[in-house]
């Protein structure tokens, strides 16, 4: 990987976290999904194809992934770039690349935390500005020492990890040899199915239950592919809502 490959992953690293658009391409909404992430690594390292298969296969990971009050479980954006990267750096199967992305991910989750703590020491900076009747000044420490502070914890540290990380992992396989591939191999293939369970345990309540199984004899019986299974039971969903609150407003009548 050269300097330049390694700046522009550890820049889409910041991207992924920080709030700028750029076109609708980068921030936290769209960036920050390791399918999307994986696509643009892919990009920069050349390989576009592969590294869309590694990002969606590291995102099966985080299919239920959820993010409520500030809290983070773990840092998709850096196990979707760095998992991306450095399996495409270091020659190594989808399934390992997901077994090494996962604990990035949860060192990711340190950085965010870290990250919401210091922001918090430009508050009384901004009661000050407030104070002084100075709000034109509020901007520097509600916009620009964040975004320099993000820029810093997440930009730095990727490019080390992205521009030093391949040829160590490259040398840590060529030490370890087979087995350990084919066990992190068996371990990554194993993940997405962490993802889908928790996926499950929210979606599979009550009366949600007869769709998931009708959804399923479809799809494996007469062989629909998502898209059209997907707006096929979107249909089913509204005509079952609308039936649903017909039914209930002639009860409560």
């Amino acid at each position: 990987m050269t300097v330049l490959q390694a700046i522009l992953i550890a820049f889409v690293y910041y991207l992924a976290n920080s709030p700028w658009p750029f076109g609708g391409l980068g921030n936290y909404a769209i960036l920050y999904r390791p399918m999307v992430c994986g696509l643009v690594v892919g990009i920069i390292l050349g390989d576009p194809v592969q590294g869309t298969i590694i990002g969606a296969t590291i995102n099966l990971m985080y299919i239920g992934f959820i993010s409520a009050g500030g809290s983070m479980p773990a840092d998709m954006s850096l196990a979707g770039i760095l998992g991306t990267a450095l399996a495409i750096t270091g020659g190594i199967e989808t399934e390992a690349a997901l077994a090494i992305a996962v604990p990035l991910g949860l060192l990711g989750a340190i950085v965010w935390v870290g990250r919401l703590t210091l922001d918090t020491a430009f508050v009384p900076l901004a009661e000050k500005y407030a104070d002084e009747g100075k709000p034109e000044k509020v901007w520097i420490v509600n916009i620009l020492l964040p975004q320099l502070l993000l820029f810093v914890m997440t930009f730095i540290p990727c490019f080390l990890a992205a521009y030093f990380g391949g040829a160590y992992i490259q040398d840590a396989i060529n030490a370890l040899g087979g087995t350990v591939l084919r066990i992190l191999g068996i371990i990554g293939g194993m993940l997405p199915a962490v993802g889908i369970g928790m996926t499950l345990l929210a979606i599979f309540k009550g009366e949600a239950r007869i769709f998931f199984f009708l959804g399923f004899l479809l799809a494996t019986y007469f062989g629909i592919s998502i898209l059209p299974l997907s707006l096929i039971f979107l249909c089913i969903t509204v005509i079952y809502m609308q039936l649903k609150g017909k039914v209930g407003g002639s009860y409560s009548g």
